[in-house]
């Protein structure tokens, strides 16, 4: 018989007991990933013609190619060829200089996507299509140490090794337009059209006007294997918020690429479009990735954050660490939450958005925010824009989070109060610019994820940055044309 129970990383979810090979284990009651030899029999049976093999670019966008079924079926062992520049290359899928991984000079060649097996998924949206993650390796078989899957991977290993399982939760938000993408595109992205006219959050009326497409998301993500708790409206005008149920960290990273890029395409299929930017107006909210985590015990799968009697709020001392460790690293990490110039447009005051590296329970005006009760207790770091690659964030989380348990960091005090107002309180960078400066100096991140990635990913920021400043923006022309 299900039952509801409240969930260490995320929130409540329903959970049946089945018994595998003698031993009783909990799964979440969702639409379950396919086997193997459950795709290639739907592809003989003619349920399935379409296979896409992907792996996530540095902005946590699928990349790669469609199959078709027969071909598949042939060459399920070759995997996915795919040129190396999407692992050096910006959102405009322009190739960029300066990369020592690729580039002119190296004459851009081959990477490998080995599919990972255990993420085959149908996608409902999609006419008899299935989707498969990849893993970016080298032609000798190698893990490509700047491919965001690997990042994940590596962090969640060395958890691993400490007897540690991260189980996180991702929160999106976006905003919901009546303009298709190819209209807000003729109109230069100005005078668009929001899905609402009025703040929305928590609004079942005006979430009801947007019904007829957000059913179709959650309905979506459920037949794909990314199983959702709810969604509602959020602060903006349009703004949309739908949740998805935890999980372990390598899993919710995959979850949230397909269920980021399915409410594009299920937006561009009913004619509508949406965004993920972090501040696509700054008269308007900002869109978040409040980031929900936790630690499990490996062996027994149980939460570790809660200790019955435990001080301040019943946190065990390894939680505490933990916390201490993403508090210590919220700086130098904060490009892995924050990787564009627009995404820092969304630190400001008042607007559920954080700008100070405190702590509090329960307290929305703070970057890391306490929630939860007994063995739901954890950490939502609030950091996060929509616009973060998750396997980079959840990485940065965990290492931070192992280098504050590793190093018994002492957990700051709680701050109390509107942490907008405060003085003198540790801040988020205010720009892309101080968070590459944070990150050229982190010593841990060096330490965490090594030399190449880290230059890797700067470099990636640098470039950000110089295309920037080359550009002439509206906001110059509104200002200067006549009036200097």
């Amino acid at each position: 018989m299900a039952r509801s129970t409240v969930t260490p990383a995320g929130r409540r979810a329903t959970r049946r007991t089945e018994r595998t090979n003698g031993q009783t284990r909990r799964t979440n009651a969702h639409s379950a990933k396919l086997s193997l030899e459950q795709l290639v029999r739907q592809i003989k049976d003619g349920e399935v013609d379409t296979v896409i093999l992907a792996i996530s670019d540095l902005q946590g966008r699928p990349m790669g190619k469609r199959l078709t079924g027969a071909y598949f079926l042939d060459h399920v062992d070759e995997g996915l060829h795919a040129c190396d520049y999407l692992l050096a290359m910006d959102v405009d899928n322009e190739p960029l200089p300066g990369f020592n991984f690729a580039g002119w000079s190296r004459g851009y060649g081959d990477i490998h996507g080995r599919p990972d097996l255990n993420t085959i998924r149908r996608l409902p949206w999609l006419e008899k299509t299935a989707f498969i993650f990849c893993d970016v390796e080298n032609f000798e078989g190698e893990p490509v140490a700047i491919a965001p899957r690997t990042i994940l991977r590596r962090q969640v290993e060395r958890a691993r090794k400490l007897g540690l399982e991260p189980k996180t939760a991702s929160e999106l938000e976006f905003f919901l337009f009546r303009d298709t993408f190819e209209q807000a595109a003729a109109k230069r992205y100005q005078d668009l059209e929001p899905y609402g006219r009025y703040i929305e959050d928590y609004h079942i009326l005006q979430g009801t006007k947007a019904e007829w497409l957000l059913r179709q998301i959650r309905n979506g993500m459920e037949g794909a294997a990314v199983p959702v708790e709810n969604s509602k409206g959020e602060w903006g005008y349009g703004q949309q918020e739908i949740n998805l149920r935890y999980t372990d960290a390598l899993e919710m990273a995959d979850r949230h690429v397909i269920y980021k890029n399915g409410v594009k395409e299920i937006a561009a299929l009913n004619q509508v479009a949406v965004t993920f930017m972090a501040k696509w107006s700054m008269a308007q909210a900002g869109s978040s990735m409040h980031l929900h985590s936790s630690l499990w015990d490996v062996k027994h799968d149980t939460p570790l954050f809660f200790a019955k009697g435990g001080e301040p709020h019943g946190m065990a001392p390894v939680f505490q660490h933990y916390l201490a460790g993403l508090m210590a690293l919220a700086q130098e990490f904060a490009l892995f939450f924050a990787p564009y110039v627009n995404s820092y447009k969304r630190y400001q005051a008042g607007s559920f958005a954080p700008t100070s590296v405190v702590w509090s329970y329960d307290n929305r005006t703070c970057g890391f925010r306490v929630v939860g009760h007994g063995e739901g207790l954890r950490v939502e770091c609030r950091i996060p824009g929509a616009d973060a690659n998750p396997y980079l964030a959840f990485a940065a989380t965990i290492a931070a989070g192992l280098h504050g348990i590793e190093n018994k960091l002492p957990l700051p005090p709680e701050f109390h109060g509107d942490a907008y107002t405060a003085p003198n309180l540790p801040r988020v960078p205010s720009n892309l610019t101080s968070a590459v400066a944070a990150l050229e100096r982190s010593q841990v991140a060096r330490e965490a994820f090594g030399d190449e990635v880290v230059e890797h990913y700067l470099h990636a920021a640098r470039l950000e940055l110089k295309t920037f400043d080359g550009v002439v923006t509206d906001w110059e022309l509104r200002r200067n044309f006549e009036r200097i």
